[in-house]
């Protein structure tokens, strides 16, 4: 069965801009009733004037709060009797620079909110997603949570975590199968993304640079994200890059290792 957008009950989380902000405005094109989180409350208008039939509903606050994450769910719960159709970890922070110049601060608030906030929210949405039709997880990750490179080891950690934590809900989660309605989990793996993600860079020096080979624009990602979800795909790596990173470390890990500690 396939996931439709139109009279859906969507949550996006990091909806004010980039990745998240263009899947909002997929799914509000679509048909879909979406609850946007963001803490930037003004980000959230033009998607609220965007619809102008109240289906973009606005949560304002940070996702690491669990006062905010039950704002979230409540909101969705009012849509419909509880029901939920898909919510997509989409928030996310990231540093650059070596981790032994770092402090315990930029690895703890990166996992917060990376790692620690989607997982609480995946487990607190799964009674309402369990009501949904043909519900889904989306977790946005990155191909970062397949190959690790160096001066982003904590945004690197965390990807890894959700990566795996996805795959355990996912296989935990079809066993609801026998009951006709089984919560698909869906990992998305973008490179770099052409967004303001870089511009709020955490713990790290202000001419820090994220070294990539090849980059999406956030429409682009956003596109296939939806395509995905649509789909009930479990996993999917986005562009040619980040496939070559990932499949060129699956055939050799020491020749990558090398490489990176090379270009580095």
């Amino acid at each position: 069965m396939r996931w439709k957008p139109k009279d859906s009950i969507a949550v996006v989380t990091g909806a004010s801009s980039g990745i998240g902000h263009c899947l909002c405005e997929l799914l509000l094109d679509r048909g879909a009733t979406v609850v946007g989180v963001a803490r930037r409350g003004e980000r959230l208008a033009d998607l609220a004037a965007r619809t102008g039939t109240g289906r973009f509903i606005s949560v304002v606050g940070d996702v690491t709060d669990a006062g905010v994450r039950e704002q979230i769910l409540a909101a969705a719960a009012d849509v419909d009797d509880g029901r939920l159709d898909l919510l997509v970890n989409n928030a996310g922070i990231g540093a650059i620079g070596p981790f032994a110049d770092a402090d315990e601060a930029r690895l703890r608030q990166i996992m917060e909110v990376n790692f620690f906030a989607p997982a609480e929210l995946m487990r607190d949405a799964i009674p309402m997603l369990r009501r949904g039709r043909a519900p889904v997880i989306c977790n946005i990750s990155s191909v970062l949570g397949h190959r690790a490179v160096p001066d982003k080891s904590e945004y690197c950690a965390s990807k890894f975590a959700l990566h795996g934590l996805s795959d355990s809900i996912r296989a935990e989660l079809a066993r609801d199968s026998h009951h006709g309605n089984s919560i698909q989990v869906t990992l998305v793996s973008p490179s770099t993304t052409r967004s303001e993600f870089f511009d709020s860079l955490i713990g790290s020096d202000a001419a820090a640079k994220s070294k990539s080979i090849g980059s999406w624009p956030p429409e682009k990602v956003a596109r296939a994200t939806l395509a995905a979800i649509e789909s009930r795909r479990s996993e999917v790596i986005l562009s040619l890059a980040g496939k070559a990173l990932v499949y060129a470390d699956r055939i050799s890990p020491p020749l990558m290792n090398s490489i990176l500690a090379r270009s580095n």
